[in-house]
């Protein structure tokens, strides 16, 4: 998804769908496959970034003399922080799609999301190389940097990008010399490209990227939406069970009795921490085998026979000190 071909194959190709009333069943690696996929479900982190993202493209739409308010999704590892950057950059793409379609003879009039991984140990050069090659933006090894950024604004601007999605935010390492260069390159970026930046990375607020003047600078400039683990309970509403009811609704599974996975909601929280993505490997693999060994059901020894990330196995079965 790092080439505009590869992000519009995945905005453009219909999300996996839960199974249907009325729907002929589906083939045993049809449902492998969609359980491998699955669902993506809402989460509040979800809700709040599509909300704020919404808020300030526009309030950034006609702004032109200073860098644009942005967005930094923050958040432990596997709590679900590149999903919810995906699924509202699926979402802007489309909504913009639907209300600009391209002209007659044209596959598409304006590239509105642009999606950018942060290479490890960054550069100025080599992020802004991860900006050209998103738009196939030629680079010669002769080109200087100051070169490659004005391709990059240009051509950004005349496509039409109004979205910038940048992931793995918390390889920047503003302290060390490329770091710091990387980092100011962001920032004449953003004032340079007529769009909105998002941005997500790990526990973004405890690396020195928050650090220095840059730092000041970003922060005076970002709003911050974290990804925490969902808590078991938050005033009078479930956070987790909820999202645990919708990924079983969402379960294709022959002989699986509904009720059952928000039953274990206590010991699903233990086991994941609440993040939702050891949550949601857990169920797929589940799933996955109850297909594949023929039980068609997941219960609480299926998913305690599940191997999960060491992050979450670490959490939940500690090594005993001799």
């Amino acid at each position: 998804m790092t080439t505009w071909q590869g992000w519009q194959h995945f905005a453009t190709t219909p999300p996996p769908a839960p199974p249907q009333p009325g729907q002929a069943p589906r083939s045993r690696e049809e449902r492998l496959a969609y359980h491998s996929a699955f669902v993506t479900v809402r989460t509040p982190a979800i809700d709040a970034l599509a909300r704020h993202v919404r808020t300030l493209m526009i309030l950034g739409r006609h702004q032109t003399t200073t860098a644009r308010p942005s967005l930094i999704v923050t958040g432990p590892a596997a709590a679900g922080k590149t999903t919810a950057l995906l699924h509202v950059g699926r979402t802007c793409h489309l909504a913009h799609t639907h209300r600009n379609p391209a002209p007659p003879g044209r596959r598409q009039a304006q590239v509105p999301v642009a999606y950018v991984l942060v290479p490890p140990g960054a550069t100025a050069k080599t992020l802004t190389t991860e900006f050209a090659r998103y738009l196939g933006i030629p680079v010669t090894t002769r080109m200087t940097q100051a070169q490659i950024t004005d391709a990059v604004c240009h051509t950004y601007n005349t496509a039409g990008v109004q979205l910038v999605l940048i992931d793995e935010i918390h390889r920047l390492n503003p302290r060390t010399t490329t770091g710091a260069e990387a980092a100011d390159l962001l920032k004449d970026l953003t004032e340079r490209i007529y769009a909105t930046f998002v941005y997500a990375g790990i526990d973004v607020t405890t690396t020195p990227l928050f650090s220095g003047v840059r730092g000041a600078q970003l922060a005076g400039r970002a709003t911050l939406i974290t990804c925490s683990p969902l808590p078991a309970r938050h005033g009078q509403t479930h956070p987790f069970t909820d999202v645990i009811t919708d990924l079983e609704n969402a379960l294709d599974l022959q002989h699986h009795r509904p009720g059952t996975l928000p039953r274990h909601h206590a010991y699903l929280h233990q086991r994941t921490a609440g993040r939702i993505g050891s949550l949601t490997r857990l169920i797929r693999q589940a799933a996955i085998t109850a297909i594949t060994d023929g039980t068609e059901r997941i219960t609480k020894t299926a998913l305690d026979a599940v191997q999960l990330d060491h992050l979450a196995e670490q959490q939940t079965r500690p090594t005993r000190r001799r």
